[in-house]
């Protein structure tokens, strides 16, 4: 291209991106119309988080990445497959000498101040194998959509999380019996970079903090826990929305009333009390907050689309989880949900652990074929075949997970 027919960028444009890098870009005026400074493009997630190149990042700001189901093989979820949901800028630095804990809330009996080695000194450590699925895992799939992350079936993990009791640590500070829930503060930044503002702050009621399994942990498959995922602290609350589980915490307060920090109003991480129709307007009051997760599971092998003869038995295997409660049954089908066929189901490792199921299948004829998964609760409660109750945020999406296989 000849130098006069170059389009150069504009000087309004210019401008606009000096003030986006911070200073003036000096021989700018020399840029092309559509280029795109390298300070301003964006760092490659995988690098950044560790993450294999086979997730899918869903968004950049802020940074929200799922797995494909076929990942999720591992009985424990390592970082590179686990899923990112933020909902603000993570924290760019990290003192971790420096790092305190606050404790405070109209329901403590004294604010108490602690670092990181005082936990890790004062108090028993514990681990355990916790399941953390954003809310809004499926929202891809109703209709009409609903408006967030449009999350397919790999928000969803299973690691090991080492760290101490928070029941341990609020009793330390003291419980006063108007105690009602608890909520968290952290050290990310709302996108708008207010500091004002906070991107989340969600909480728990006392039962759930309380219990033996809710963690402030410090380790995460045995090591630091990535920055991603919350370093140098997180609280792990299993089986309930993984918005419960705030990363970088600096603060928890001990409320008397249920807490109402950013994402805890109006519909966030709410669905209706009662079932409506699709599309229906649901007034704040109407809604009610999350808690248990329910029962849900996922065919991790083979990958859908695998292609086998009609000779071979496929082996198939998975994991299922039911937030609160236990899977008590695990099931497959092949005819589009005519008939079912058990498999075989593991116990969880530990309590809100996700559970593990294999089974055989032969296949009658050469064709194409779906495998539907159905896991079952300790309550009887079934996932359905299809979409469970639409709600206008999109939550709760634990219809029943299928692969295709084609037979030759």
């Amino acid at each position: 291209m000849s130098m006069d027919r170059r389009k150069f960028i504009t000087k309004t444009a210019l401008s606009s991106l000096a003030t986006l890098i911070g200073v003036e870009i000096v021989f700018g005026k020399n840029m092309l119309r559509d280029y795109q400074p390298l300070a301003l493009q964006g760092p490659d997630p995988f690098k950044l988080f560790k993450k294999d190149s086979e997730m899918i990042v869903l968004n950049d700001k802020p940074w929200n990445i799922e797995a494909k189901a076929h990942l999720l093989d591992d009985k424990i979820t390592p970082n590179k497959y686990m899923f990112v949901r933020n909902n603000g800028l993570i924290p760019e630095e990290i003192d971790v000498k420096n790092w305190t804990l606050v404790i405070d809330g109209e329901s403590v009996v004294r604010q108490k101040k602690y670092t990181l080695s005082d936990l890790k000194s004062k108090f028993k450590q514990h681990t355990y194998q916790l399941t953390l699925e954003c809310g809004g895992n499926g929202r891809s799939e109703f209709n009409p959509p609903a408006k967030g992350n449009q999350w397919t079936i790999g928000a969803i993990s299973c690691a090991t999380w080492t760290g101490v009791r928070l029941r341990d640590v609020l009793e330390d500070a003291g419980i006063k019996n108007s105690a009602v829930y608890i909520g968290y503060h952290s050290a990310d930044t709302h996108l708008s970079r207010d500091p004002k503002k906070e991107p989340i702050s969600r909480g728990a009621p006392m039962i759930k903090a309380l219990q033996d399994e809710t963690l402030l942990a410090f380790k995460m498959n045995g090591k630091d826990i990535p920055l991603a995922h919350g370093y140098p602290l997180r609280l792990v609350a299993g089986g309930w929305p993984a918005s419960v589980s705030g990363k970088w915490i600096e603060r928890i307060s001990i409320r008397n009333k249920v807490h109402d920090g950013a994402k805890m109003t109006g519909t966030a991480y709410r669905v209706p009390c009662n079932s409506v129709a699709p599309g229906t307007k649901v007034g704040d009051k109407e809604m009610c907050i999350i808690e248990s997760m329910p029962v849900k599971s996922l065919i991790t092998f083979p990958k859908s689309g695998a292609v086998i003869h009609k000779k071979d038995t496929l082996k198939i295997r998975g994991h299922a989880w039911a937030g609160e409660l236990e899977v008590s049954n695990m099931e497959t089908s092949i005819d589009f949900g005519a008939t079912w066929q058990k498999c075989l189901l593991e116990k969880p490792v530990n309590r809100l652990a996700w559970q593990h199921f294999s089974t055989s299948i032969h296949f009658p004829k050469k064709g194409y074929y779906e495998i539907w998964a159905r896991a079952t609760d300790s309550n009887n409660e079934a996932q359905p075949m299809v979409l469970p109750g639409w709600n206008p945020k999109g939550y709760l999406n634990n219809a029943c997970h299928r692969i295709a296989i084609k037979v030759t």
